[in-house]
C-alpha cells in the first residue's frame, strides 16, 4: 500500500512538473524579460494568430453578405422638395431717433427773466416758455411809434394836399418816406424785441429745464429748455452700399426693440442718396409708431430688413449638401423606387440665399423630387438605400 502511494506521489510530481514546464508566460513576463529574441518570437505568434482572425472575420462577412443581401444597404430618411415663398432678410442694429428733440437756445443775450414751464409739462407750437429782459427795447419802441404816428399825420395831410394839386411833387414824396422809414423801423424793433420771448418751435413735452431765472444768457450758446416729442419716432441705420438696389422706400422692416421686448412690422420711409466715403454705406429711415409713448429717443433697435423675395422658391437643409473636388455642391435624390428601397444620385446644384438653417436652390432641382436627408453625407453616388419607416 505504502508503494502504491509512493508512486502516485511520485507521479503526481513528475505532471505537476510538465505543467509548470509547459505554462505560458504572460506578455508582461516577456516584456520585463529584457529578452529580445523571445520578446519577438511573440510578436510574431500574435501576428499570426491576428492574420488567422482576420481572414476567419473576412469568411463570416462574406457567408453574412451571401445570406443577408440588406445587410450592408445604408439606412437614411427622405424629405419631398416644395416650391414655396422665400423672404432674404439683412439683419442690422439701428438707434432710435426723433426729429423733435431739441435743446432751446435764446435769440438774444441778457437776463432770463421768467420761465414759465417746468418739466414734464405738455406745451403746444408757439406757446410762451420763458422770457428775456429786453434791455430797454419797450421803450425805444414806444418813442419811435410816437415819430411814426407823427409821420403818418404828415403823410395823410400832405396826401390829401396832394391830391388837390396843392403843393409839390417832392413834398408829398418825402412825407411818404419819412412816414415808411419811421414804419419800418418800428416794424424792426419789434422783431427784435419778439426774440426776448422764447416760444415752443413745436409740440412736445418739456424734458429738462437747464437755466434757470435770474441767470445772464447768450445768444444761441445758454442751452435753456429742451422739448421732445415721441409721435413722430424713426429709427436710422447704415446699409452697406451693396444693396443700394435691393433696399428701396417701402421694404418691410421686422424692428425688435429687446430692452422693451417689443416687435414692430414697419417699412423704410426714406432711403440716403449720399454713399459715406468712409464705410461705404448709405442710411435710411424706418418708421416706428409710438401711440404709447413708452419708445425713447437713442434706444437700440433690431432689424430684420426684407432685401429679397422668391414667391416659387426651392429651400433645402444646408446640412444635407456637400462638394466635390471641383467646389461643385451636390446632393442627393432618389431613383429606381422599389418599395422601401431606392437608388441615390448624385445632382449638382447652384445655390442662393441662406435663412437660417436653410438654403436657396437655383437649379438642379423640381418639385417632389425626393432628397435624401439623414444619411446624406454617407452614401455614394448610385448606391442602393432603404429608407427608414
Amino acid at each position: 500500500m505504502k508503494k502504491i502511494l509512493s508512486i502516485i506521489i511520485i507521479i503526481s510530481s513528475l505532471i505537476l512538473a510538465c505543467s509548470n514546464g509547459d505554462k505560458k508566460q504572460s506578455i508582461e513576463e516577456i516584456v520585463a524579460s529584457k529578452d529580445i529574441k523571445t520578446i519577438q518570437t511573440k510578436k510574431d505568434e500574435l501576428v499570426t494568430e491576428q492574420q488567422v482572425i482576420t481572414q476567419k472575420i473576412k469568411q463570416l462577412d462574406e457567408e453574412l453578405k451571401a445570406l443577408s443581401p440588406d445587410r450592408n444597404i445604408p439606412l437614411i430618411t427622405t424629405i419631398t422638395v416644395e416650391v414655396k415663398e422665400f423672404k432674404h432678410y439683412l439683419e442690422l442694429q439701428g438707434s432710435v431717433e426723433t426729429k423733435k428733440n431739441v435743446v432751446i437756445t435764446p435769440e438774444m443775450p441778457g437776463i432770463l427773466n421768467r420761465v414759465y414751464v417746468k418739466e414734464g409739462d405738455k406745451v403746444v407750437k408757439g406757446q410762451l416758455l420763458a422770457k428775456i429782459d429786453d434791455g430797454g427795447l419797450s421803450q425805444q419802441i414806444a418813442s419811435l411809434q410816437i415819430q411814426a404816428d407823427l409821420a403818418k399825420t404828415t403823410f395823410d395831410r400832405q396826401s390829401r394836399l396832394w391830391e388837390q394839386k396843392i403843393g409839390s411833387e417832392i413834398q408829398y414824396l418825402q412825407a411818404k418816406s419819412t412816414y415808411e422809414s419811421a414804419v419800418e423801423s418800428v416794424n424792426q424793433l419789434k422783431q427784435q424785441l419778439a426774440k426776448s420771448n422764447v416760444r415752443a418751435p413745436f409740440s412736445g413735452v418739456v424734458d429738462d429745464v437747464i437755466t434757470e431765472q435770474g441767470n445772464v444768457v447768450a445768444a444761441g450758446q445758454t442751452q435753456l429748455i429742451r422739448i421732445v416729442n415721441l409721435e413722430d419716432m424713426y429709427i436710422k441705420t447704415d446699409i452697406p452700399e451693396s444693396y443700394i438696389t435691393s433696399i428701396v422706400e417701402g421694404k418691410e422692416v421686422e424692428v425688435e426693440i429687446p430692452i422693451l421686448g417689443k416687435s414692430i412690422q414697419s417699412k423704410i420711409r426714406q432711403t440716403g442718396n449720399f454713399i459715406n466715403p468712409s464705410n461705404r454705406t448709405f442710411n435710411v429711415e424706418i418708421a416706428v409708431p409710438n401711440k404709447d409713448k413708452t419708445i425713447k429717443p437713442n434706444l437700440t433697435a433690431r432689424l430684420k430688413i426684407n432685401d429679397y423675395t422668391n414667391e416659387n422658391a426651392i429651400l433645402i437643409p444646408q446640412s444635407i449638401i456637400s462638394e466635390n473636388a471641383s467646389g461643385q455642391q451636390y446632393v442627393y435624390i432618389l431613383k429606381d423606387l422599389e418599395g422601401d428601397k431606392a437608388v441615390a444620385n448624385q445632382i449638382i446644384i447652384t445655390t442662393g440665399k441662406t435663412q437660417g438653417d436653410f438654403i436657396e436652390v437655383l437649379s438642379g432641382l423640381e418639385s417632389n423630387n425626393q432628397l435624401i436627408d439623414e444619411g446624406a453625407r454617407s452614401v455614394k453616388n448610385q448606391q442602393t438605400v432603404k429608407i427608414k419607416n
